[in-house]
């Protein structure tokens, strides 16, 4: 006699009993990771070099301005390149000392500025210049500023230093003290205006 051998076939999973579900991503967490991306945000944009809010046109990044502070004791070619690029001399006669044709005469090679005795160009400094004026035999015609009521005595001083002994435009004459500086603006006190270029041509340079 022999048996037959019957084989099951699978249970079905019962309606009763519970299927597994994936485990929920916690909320808490979600809310957390968030905060932090905002928060990272908001430090970048605060401190992170271009997005510093020290910063601003025409500089890039926080280290362009770290260059223009004073560290340490008082350069005067520091204070003058600082000088030189406020919203000042570098807006008419450019970062490059180039000028601009027939308008702003260039810094760069100026028998203007590069004369032994500074008297001229710190009148000019001091008072402002208008109307025309040939620089390396090219003809310019606009009207300067008057910086003597806005820069101290050290400070004109240190700007025109700057530009006279700026190498990397072909300058190279002596420094000029604040001492000097002062010395002029007690002789033009009583001037009216600006100077033209015929009239500080008439003064001696080493007054």
């Amino acid at each position: 006699m022999s048996q037959s051998i019957k084989r099951s076939a699978p249970a079905s999973p019962s309606s009763s009993q519970p299927l597994l579900k994936e485990p929920a991503f916690p909320i808490w967490l979600i809310v957390f990771l968030t905060l932090l991306l905002y928060a990272g945000a908001v430090y970048f944009d605060g401190h992170g070099s271009g997005f510093h809010p020290q910063v601003y046109a025409p500089y890039s990044s926080y280290t362009q301005l770290a260059d223009l502070q004073i560290t340490g004791p008082p350069n005067p070619l520091e204070i003058g390149f600082r000088v030189y690029h406020k919203p000042s001399c570098v807006s008419c006669h450019q970062a490059s000392g180039a000028g601009s044709p027939g308008q702003f005469p260039p810094l760069v090679g100026s028998e203007w500025v590069q004369e032994p005795e500074p008297g001229r160009i710190i009148r000019a400094v001091l008072n402002g210049l208008q109307g025309p004026i040939s620089v390396k035999n090219q003809q310019y015609n606009n009207a300067m500023v008057a910086w003597g009521g806005v820069f101290s005595d050290e400070e004109i001083a240190a700007v025109i230093t700057y530009i006279r002994q700026n190498k990397d435009w072909g300058n190279n004459a002596p420094a000029v003290t604040a001492d000097r500086v002062k010395a002029v603006r007690e002789k033009i006190k009583g001037h009216p205006g600006p100077f033209t270029a015929d009239e500080l041509l008439k003064i001696p340079a080493a007054d």
